[in-house]
């Protein structure tokens, strides 16, 4: 294939390294970036910058933050008692837009993974258990993603969390989506959907 610009060339390729983003989408945003005026192009790249050096991990719970104590933590407004434990920044956003939940959380920065090398070392983990060793008493609630590196992770956390007598932990249900068919569901679904069970 013929290459017009070596420079155009490479941030194609710098782009194509980003998740979801194939050779296609990143030829567009790089045609759409030589587009803009310079301030545009200079902006982007003082904004990645910015993030690198200022956005860094939260002192307590492992979130992502511009200051030593993230917003969440330092709010007085939330409940310290109440640990909300999940593997990503980005769940930490999906449940805060349920507006539901008041309580606090713990970021482990990913899930228990053998084939991918993930070990519990390279988790958050011991710090959860020094954090939650220092409150009187506290609900932690497992969050992780309903696959089998997240099956694998609470089974773990809440093997190392049994021990703690002042804590009660509990992990979020899983079920039929609302809208969902019982027919086009699977049995691990449908399973965890009939152990999840609330009275009315």
């Amino acid at each position: 294939m013929i290459s017009l610009s070596d420079h155009l060339d490479e941030l194609v390729h710098e782009f194509s390294k980003l998740p979801g983003i194939g050779r296609k989408t990143a030829q567009r945003l790089a045609y759409f970036i030589l587009k803009q005026p310079e301030a545009s192009a200079s902006q982007l790249a003082e904004s990645l910058i910015r993030v690198k050096k200022n956005v860094h991990q939260c002192r307590i719970c492992g979130n992502i933050t511009d200051d030593e104590i993230c917003r969440i933590c330092s709010s007085p407004r939330r409940n310290q008692q109440l640990i909300c434990v999940v593997e990503e920044p980005t769940d930490v956003l999906a449940i805060e837009k349920t507006n539901e939940y008041q309580g606090v959380y713990h970021v482990l920065g990913g899930a228990i993974s053998p084939l991918d090398g993930v070990s519990p070392e390279q988790l958050n983990i011991t710090s959860l258990l020094d954090r939650v060793g220092t409150v009187e008493s506290a609900e932690i609630i497992l969050a992780m993603n309903p696959d089998v590196e997240g099956e694998a992770t609470t089974l773990y956390l809440t093997r190392l969390l049994k021990p703690f007598s002042h804590l009660s932990v509990s992990r979020i249900a899983r079920g039929i989506p609302v809208g969902g068919d019982l027919e086009y569901s699977d049995e691990a679904t449908l399973s965890r959907a009939l152990e999840g069970r609330v009275k009315i």
